[in-house]
């Protein structure tokens, strides 16, 4: 099936064009907003030839892998006729009615649905942050060796400048998504990320940065704006704030005067906002991740790196994950706490050698052709650091081999966490994330990976194999 026919038999699946909302793409996903859940025939995406899994949400996840989902993308997006990443307004209005009953059907899993609105966020930054988060390691790594030699040579620091403009001005992409994920006008949200870069030449720090006894001192916590202290959190926050703002002014501006009068006011209320309670609030909250980061990763060690392991996969499974994206942008921050160094995402990334450990114990030990050939699909990319066909089409259907591999992918977290295994960038995992490890640190992620893999094949050879169930599921 070409990428053409695959995206136009989803469409279908999917409840045709006028049952689409909007449609992007993740590293694996092809993520459809719909207006009606209940026309997504769910049985028949999942059984559709190049299709690896499927999440069922008000945006359907379709797991196509890597590479293929953004060819498939670019097909869909050309029959639905809506922007890559973008929102058929027309069509918004009509979902209004359905909307009720999908919030009745979610209205348990509040905390999940504002998590994936948080991971929505970050999807269209991950290709920026993996490219810039690569040119600063391996610049970092050049100049060390070099004695900085390329100091003064117009195209290294040309390449060098984009991997520092990403992280530089990464508040200003947040807020304008968040803005945009929440519902506001997505220019208003960029103008709050701009309030969280420190520039000397912002008029509310201009006085300080000439005189420093002559910076301006804010109320109530009396003391002079610091930008950068809150940074890509507060513009989180402040994205989600305005957003929040401008659709409760546009209920009561009448209409002639919304165009001018409501962006005019969410700007003038939100300066109050941010300089006395967003930013403060996102000093806080940034403080506060590194505090807990550093407690799971320097007190608690080994059980911390285990812990991190194991309980991944399960937020892999329902599509989390990717609200992790934002702590691990503040790790590979070359100005932030860690120097761009990111600690916590090998430990992570030991749960794939859990999926590809407990797939070969299930390879060796079944019986069942179907699951074998399933499993010979998924071993190689799994390896390669693409865990969710394995996921989706082996353990997790099964259940029993998917806690498995949960608890042996921690053995590989003990080691990652043991050796302080450390990344310069994030958006790739197995034998890929040799390219993102730390010089010199190599071998250490391969010997925490077969930790993993050991840990997944022993457990789910001993405890994960049930042969009934497995025929159940996937016939004799």
């Amino acid at each position: 099936m070409t990428d053409k026919e695959l995206a136009q038999r989803l469409l279908e699946l999917l409840g045709g064009t006028e049952n689409v909302l909007s449609n992007a793409a993740c590293m694996t996903r092809l993520r459809v907003g719909v207006k009606d859940v209940s026309k997504v025939d769910v049985a028949g995406i999942k059984a559709t030839d190049g299709v690896m899994g499927l999440v069922e949400d008000q945006t359907m996840q379709v797991v196509l892998g890597p590479g293929k989902v953004n060819k498939v993308l670019e097909e869909f997006s050309k029959l639905t006729g809506i922007a890559k990443g973008a929102v058929d307004n027309d069509l918004l209005a009509a979902a209004a009615e359905n909307k009720a009953n999908q919030k009745a059907k979610y209205s348990d899993k509040p905390v999940q649905r504002f998590m994936k609105k948080i991971a929505n966020v970050f999807v269209a930054l991950l290709p920026g942050i993996i490219a810039a988060g690569l040119i600063n390691g391996i610049c970092n790594v050049i100049n060390v060796s070099s004695g900085n030699a390329f100091a003064d040579v117009w195209w290294y620091q040309g390449i060098r400048s984009m991997g520092w403009a990403l992280f530089a001005y990464l508040p200003i992409l947040v807020g304008y998504n968040a803005a945009r994920e929440f519902g506001g006008s997505a220019s208003l949200g960029g103008i709050a990320g701009m309030m969280c870069i420190a520039n000397s030449a912002m008029p509310l720090l201009a006085s300080g940065a000439a005189d420093p006894a002559q910076a301006i001192l804010l109320p109530l916590t009396n003391a002079a704006y610091n930008p950068a202290a809150g940074g890509m959190i507060a513009a989180l926050i402040a994205g989600a704030f305005f957003a929040y703002l401008e659709k409760n002014i546009r209920k009561i501006m009448p209409g002639v005067l919304d165009t001018f009068i409501t962006p005019l006011l969410v700007l003038i209320i939100g300066a109050f906002a941010m300089m006395l309670i967003i930013q403060p609030v996102g000093a806080w909250l940034t403080t506060g991740i590194f505090t807990v980061l550093n407690f799971v990763y320097e007190k608690m060690g080994l059980v911390g790196g285990y812990i991190l392991s194991a309980g991944f996969l399960p937020l892999v499974s329902v599509g989390l994950h990717q609200a992790l994206t934002p702590i691990h942008a503040l790790l590979n921050d070359p100005n932030g706490a860690t120097q761009g160094v990111n600690y916590l995402l090998p430990i992570l990334m030991m749960a794939g050698g859990g999926q590809v450990g407990a797939g070969l114990a299930l390879y060796l030990k079944t019986r069942n052709k179907k699951l074998k050939k399933f499993i010979a699909e998924s071993i190689p990319v799994g390896i390669l650091g693409v865990g969710e066909p394995l996921m989706y089409a082996v353990t997790l259907p099964l259940m029993r081999p998917f806690v498995t591999a949960c608890l042996g992918a921690g053995f590989g977290g003990i080691l990652a966490a043991l050796f302080h295994v450390g990344t310069v960038s994030q958006g790739v995992s197995g034998l890929f994330g040799l390219l993102i490890v730390v010089p010199g640190q190599q071998l250490f992620y391969v010997l925490a990976m077969l930790a993993a893999y050991a840990g997944g094949f022993v457990l789910t050879w001993f405890f994960g194999v049930d042969e009934d169930r497995i025929n159940e599921f996937y016939g004799q």
